[in-house]
């Protein structure tokens, strides 16, 4: 098992040194129960290479492909397809796969080992609109600013190769294969290590609910995809239908590449909501238990991150719970509750959302539906989470879905005041949870985020394009969705990094590192949810939120109201100010006394927020 779970997966193309050789060994290895016959194709030297069957797989060793060839297989003599566990694309999802060795790279990261769940400072991001040039290397670049700016740990949007340069990644057609258009695996592996350097954990948004339409060749090959379930992009992948072993291991090995060869400390599995499992033992329980294994061998520390919508706390329970053992969950409900507070639409799934008393529901419970009946849904949703910790839970005032799935795309600087900005902010770095930003936030970013695509299939376009119409039409506007084809849809979505250097947005980007300091030297770090106490008034719409570690106490007071609200300070001891959003330094109008005395009377202005700690001063 060792020597397994620390070799270069098992699937595809992999090489072993061979000594006193000067050219190394290439393994092949593909699943193909549906093939009576298939080869390796040597596109470079028009070369077929025929491999052997060993049950449902087909393999062969060989020196006649080596790094950096370009190689197919060729099925029952006649049909060419790409590797479905190919590492690189160089010509894109309908091209030839190219062999890579990427045991190559030489890492100057051993001494790193991630960092505490509970520490962790989250920067979402798109590689493609990131920078100006849309690359790892320019994301390199970055690296320092990032750290300036306070956060850790950066969460990169998937990378699995799509069709064209512009993708938002999940039309991702081979799982192994990092995108060419970004730099490929070499430059994956160079941005993680030069992270680590950096003391920033790297997280990889990964998609194992659905493959991308354009280039997905896997029915070729074997039984990858069911007919039983239905997901939001069509039938669902094979966890528990006949012949499912192959599909799991596929994706099992996925993961611990991404750990094994490209150091990644952390994944985001997309919508686990859409995986449809219902063996006895599902597949994320077999993954987290192939995790712990290889965790066990390497001792390096790495975690398992969800997106769902279910409020299903088995997902992140242990394994000796009979949970799936996660590590954490995105929690959409937070967002949702502060997106209403802070006076945005009640409408679509904002409306299940009562605003104030949400939010501070969700400050106390995460959850906001945990066992309640949801109207939207028609049903009970979620299980109380009084036992999960608050570094299970992940929240965020915006996320990429959050913009992107807007009509417009627009941010919330276009939709909400400067003072309410500061606010949300602060909310999120107030919480029991672990905070994540997305990019641009920093600054108030006036730049869209628009969903965008560069397939090549004219049918696959325009249907593409209806949906999105479709999706829109019940606005009843004259306004028109960005056409998500069009290139101008993309690079008008790239950060406006120009307003970095501009008025308020400078200001913004100092209050945003000021939390994030903050966040990290105030018992506001540690995720302690037993240590809440959440103090709600819906008629002025204020929240009080006391937050304590050991003997120190912070006070946490938001007022959502577009009038000021005067607090009364509890009586036990002095008070002295940590934050005050409403501070001229920050673009506000009066600042709040330094210092309170036990029983005091405290004013917070409109829409802001003003942090006070018992410490002494």
């Amino acid at each position: 098992m060792t020597d397994q779970l620390l070799q270069q997966h098992n699937l595809g193309v992999c090489f072993e040194a061979i000594p006193d050789l000067p050219i190394p060994m290439a393994h092949v290895r593909v699943w193909a129960p549906f093939a009576d016959r298939v080869d390796l194709y040597h596109a470079d030297r028009d070369l077929i290479v025929p491999l052997e069957k060993d049950g449902q797989y087909w393999h062969t060793s060989t020196r006649q492909l080596q790094p950096g060839d370009c190689y197919t297989f060729r099925l029952n003599g006649t049909l060419e397809r790409p590797d479905p566990a190919s590492l690189a694309q160089p010509t894109g999802v309908h091209g030839p796969s190219q062999a890579l060795d990427v045991t190559r790279f030489v890492w100057s990261d051993d001494t790193w080992n991630n960092l505490p769940l509970e520490d962790y400072l989250i920067y979402e991001l798109h590689t493609g609109t990131f920078t100006p040039e849309g690359t790892f290397a320019a994301m390199e670049t970055r690296l320092d600013y990032l750290r300036e700016l306070g956060i850790n740990a950066i969460e990169i949007m998937p990378v699995a190769q799509f069709p064209g340069g512009r993708n938002w990644g999940y039309d991702g057609a081979y799982p192994y294969a990092v995108q060419n258009s970004y730099g490929g695996a070499v430059g994956l592996q160079h941005l993680v290590n030069a992270a680590h350097e950096r003391g920033l954990a790297v997280i990889l948004d990964v998609v194992y609910n659905h493959m991308g339409p354009e280039g997905n060749y896997f029915t070729d090959y074997g039984p990858y995809f069911t007919q039983k379930y239905q997901t939001p992009w069509g039938v669902a992948l094979n966890f528990d239908d006949t012949d499912n072993e192959a599909v799991r291991e596929y994706f099992i090995e996925n993961v611990l590449m991404w750990f094994r060869d490209f150091h990644i400390d952390a994944l985001r599995l997309d919508a686990v909501h859409a995986i449809h499992d219902h063996s006895e033992l599902h597949i994320l329980s077999e993954i987290r238990q192939r995790v712990d294994d290889f965790m066990a061998v390497t001792g390096k520390q790495h975690y398992l991150i969800i997106e769902s919508d279910l409020n299903e706390t088995r997902f992140i329970e242990p394994l000796a719970g009979n949970g799936y053992g996660m590590d954490a969950q995105w929690n959409d409900e937070f967002h949702h509750a502060l997106r209403v507070t802070a006076g945005g639409e009640r409408s679509g799934y904002y409306a299940e959302f009562d605003g104030i008393k949400h939010l501070a529901k969700s400050f106390c419970d995460a959850y906001v539906y945990d066992g309640m009946y949801s109207p939207g849904r028609g049903r009970i949703v979620g299980k109380p989470t009084a036992e999960l910790s608050g570094r299970q839970f992940i929240v965020f005032s915006r996320n990429h879905d959050q913009i992107g799935n807007r009509m417009l795309g627009e941010r919330i600087g276009q939709l909400f005041s400067f003072p309410m900005q500061k606010l949300m902010a602060g909310a999120v770095m107030s919480s029991p949870y672990l905070p994540m930003l997305f990019m641009g936030e920093e600054w108030g970013a006036l730049s869209p985020f628009s969903y965008f695509v560069s397939h090549t299939d004219p049918t696959l376009v325009e249907a593409v394009r209806e949906g999105r119409k479709a999706e829109f039409a019940a606005f009843h506007t004259d306004v028109q969705a960005p056409d998500p084809q069009a290139e101008i849809t993309f690079t008008q979505s790239k950060l406006d990094w120009y307003r970095l250097a501009e008025e308020p947005h400078h200001t913004l980007f100092r209050y945003y590192q000021t939390l994030l300091t903050l966040r990290k030297n105030s018992p506001l770090r540690h995720p302690n949810r037993e240590l809440v106490e959440v103090h709600v008034d819906e008629k002025t719409e204020t929240l009080l939120i006391f937050r304590q570690h050991d003997e120190e106490r912070v006070a946490c007071m938001m007022n959502f109201a577009k009038v000021p609200h005067g607090f009364i300070m509890p009586d036990d001891c002095p008070w002295q100010k940590l934050l005050d959003s409403a501070d001229p330094i920050w673009h506000g109008n009066v600042s709040a006394p330094d210092r309170l005395e036990a029983g005091s009377t405290v004013d917070v202005q409109a829409e802001s927020i003003l942090i006070y700690t018992n410490a002494s001063a």
